[in-house]
């Protein structure tokens, strides 16, 4: 088994093992349950990890159809693991339909293991098979493992009473108990775990306990010859602490509730459901002792809007949505640029235009980001590079907004979001306070109250609604630019959008430059990443440089304004390649703003990169 699952991340020096697991099956058949409780016994067995859901775009499928797939991948190891791997070592399909749209991806030599239950002749018109690839030799280049999983889990159920459908509802129960024993994991959680979900009715509880039970039992018991062995992979080496597992979408809710705390304010948030950004909002909810009010609004403008009432009445306005209800939050956007107020928005990124593919991830909202509104409208956008970055670049989001009184968009995406890995939880106090000030006294000459004059960032004041004799004029329209009141001469106009935009530059002088993440500062070949590209980009770089290819990695986080040195050390390369899961949008940010040579490499499938895709275009752009 050693040799088998080779590690699929192959850093630099010997290292222990790793494997990649996908679960796929029909949209009912539990897979994302399945891959979490098995995110969680990688988790309690100390490994790193990095997840992939991949759910499917329509709310319930047809039963059995290839676009009702639903796929849960995770890369676990006792080595660092950056990625959710490349390509699968175990591909375990539910019925032909998950085999079919994943098996393509499963590397050769990788073990397949299927329910043959589920291969009927309807499954497989269904799935488009005019024979059971189980049958055909079709399959011949992996090993398979097929036996009746629905059967096993019938007769493993029969004393609890159940009725076949919901007999049936328990295999992904046994798949994870064979999971389990074929990983040497502990069942004592998933049955704690289980016996907390079905309190309120113990039969199902027993019920699912005896499926994995009895899904443990048949791996340990069952004469499966050489395609399937017991393996144990250890823990990896990792920094002393309190982990737990968290997800993007977690880590940017505890970012907001932190930075909110830091900034001595209490948050509201307004949200409307949209996939993959609703989970922002479900997780919020259940943080109200923390000073966190949650509105959900009738559409995505009610919801911005009463985020801006929320600055406005000082409060830390936060909203979140992705690509399509930013879009219908672009005017708004512009109300809060206008009013200088302090505003969050986190775009959860997927693939677009339109509705387009509303469950898979992508990268094509930077130009949105930067550019997306009318009017000169500079807003600074930061970008998290994995789950649990998120939390920092939620707190720096906050920071930023509450101290140069602007919105700020924090850019994730639908990879991110989802997926999951351990995060050494922090120490609050390794976190600098950035309390908010509002203004208490008139601050012209000769008592007058000047509401847009400015600080030395370029801030104007934060005023309380109600306070006493700082009445004042807000809104969208021009203003004087101190006074606030109405203007629309020439003047005005020119002088205050010099001023909003020295403001949002001006922020540079606030980030930290930019680091090299891998290499040295000069060289061949820098290959320059933003958001969830980081993992495959960071492992690649660090393959091929074990090969000694002269090859850099720059990540950048604060994507406007970009850090001040990042233009004199992109111009250190004779080369930049820029992989993003768009048509080019950051490599046409850095060729505007500093002039430079940046190649695109670009991936639109909803799918991440590789680590072999981003490996080819190193070696292709160095040949």
């Amino acid at each position: 088994m050693a040799t088998q699952f080779a590690d699929p991340e192959a850093p630099t020096k010997n290292s222990p093992e790793a494997v990649v697991v996908r679960f796929a099956g029909d949209s009912g058949d539990g897979m994302q349950l399945t891959g979490g409780q098995f995110t969680l016994s990688s988790a309690l067995a100390g490994n790193d990890f990095a997840t992939f859901p991949d759910f499917p775009a329509e709310i319930r499928a047809p039963q059995g159809t290839l676009f009702g797939v639903s796929a849960f991948q995770i890369n676990f190891g006792s080595t660092s693991i950056d990625t959710a791997g490349d390509a699968p070592d175990v591909l375990v399909a539910m019925n032909p339909a998950a085999l079919k749209t994943n098996v393509g991806a499963l590397k050769p030599g990788g073990l397949i293991i299927a329910d043959t239950g589920e291969f009927t002749k309807r499954n497989l018109d269904k799935a488009k098979y005019e024979v059971s690839p189980i049958e055909d030799g079709s399959l011949s280049k992996w090993q398979v493992l097929a036996f009746d999983i629905s059967a096993l889990t019938v007769e493993a159920v029969k004393p609890f009473g159940l009725g076949n459908k919901d007999a049936l509802r328990c295999k992904n129960m046994w798949t994870l108990g064979l999971a389990l024993w074929m990983f040497d994991r502990d069942r004592a959680p998933l049955i704690e775990w289980l016996n907390n979900k079905f309190k309120k009715n113990p039969t199902l509880a027993e019920a699912n306990i005896a499926a994995l039970n009895a899904g443990h039992a048949y791996g340990e018991t069952a004469e499966l010859g050489g395609q399937l062995h017991k393996q144990h992979i250890g823990a990896v080496e990792s920094e002393p602490g309190l982990y737990r597992t968290i997800t993007g979408a977690e880590a940017v809710a505890l970012g907001l509730v932190a930075g909110a705390n830091l900034a001595h304010l209490p948050m509201f948030f307004g949200g409307y459901p949209i996939t993959p950004a609703s989970s922002i909002l479900h997780y919020l909810v259940g943080l109200k002792e923390f000073g966190v009010t949650t509105f959900q609004a009738e559409d995505e403008i009610a919801a911005i809007a009463a985020a801006i009432g929320a600055s406005y009445a000082g409060h830390l306005g936060v909203t979140s949505s992705s690509g399509p209800g930013i879009a219908l939050k672009g005017e708004a956007m512009g109300l809060a640029v206008m009013t200088e107020l302090p505003l969050v928005i986190i775009n959860s990124q997927r693939g677009g235009p339109s509705t387009g593919l509303p469950t898979k991830t992508e990268q094509s909202d930077l130009y949105q980001a930067v550019y997306g509104r009318n009017g000169d409208t500079p807003i600074p956008v930061i970008a998290a590079r994995s789950p649990g970055d998120a939390f920092d670049c939620a707190i720096e989001a906050c920071r930023i907004a509450t101290q140069y009184m602007t919105p700020v968009i924090l850019l994730s995406d639908g990879y991110i979001a989802n997926a999951a890995e351990p995060w050494l939880v922090p120490d609050p106090a390794d976190y600098a306070e950035f309390p908010a000030t509002f203004l208490a006294d008139r601050n012209g000459p000769d008592g007058t109250l000047l509401p847009y004059a400015r600080d030395a960032k370029g801030a104007r004041p934060w005023i309380k609604p109600g306070t006493p004799g700082l009445m004042h004029r807000i809104g969208g329209i021009e203003k004087n630019p101190g006074t606030g009141n109405i203007d629309y001469s020439p003047e005005a106009h020119h002088a205050m959008t010099d001023a909003r935009h020295a403001k949002v530059n001006g922020i540079a002088n606030s980030i930290p430059p930019q680091e090299v993440t891998l290499g040295e500062s000069k060289g061949k070949l820098a290959v320059v990443g933003w958001g969830s590209t980081y993992g495959p980009i960071l492992q690649a770089v660090r393959k091929a440089r074990a090969k000694g290819l002269d090859v850099h990695h720059i990540h950048i986080r604060h994507i406007w304004p970009m850090p001040e040195n990042l233009g004199d050390l992109l111009r250190s390369y004779e080369h930049i390649l820029v992989p993003e899961m768009n048509m080019g949008q950051l490599k046409t940010v850095l060729r505007d703003q500093f002039l430079v040579d940046a190649k695109p490499l670009n991936k639109v499938s909803g799918q991440p990169f590789t680590i072999a895709e981003i490996e080819a275009a190193i070696e292709g752009a160095l040949a």
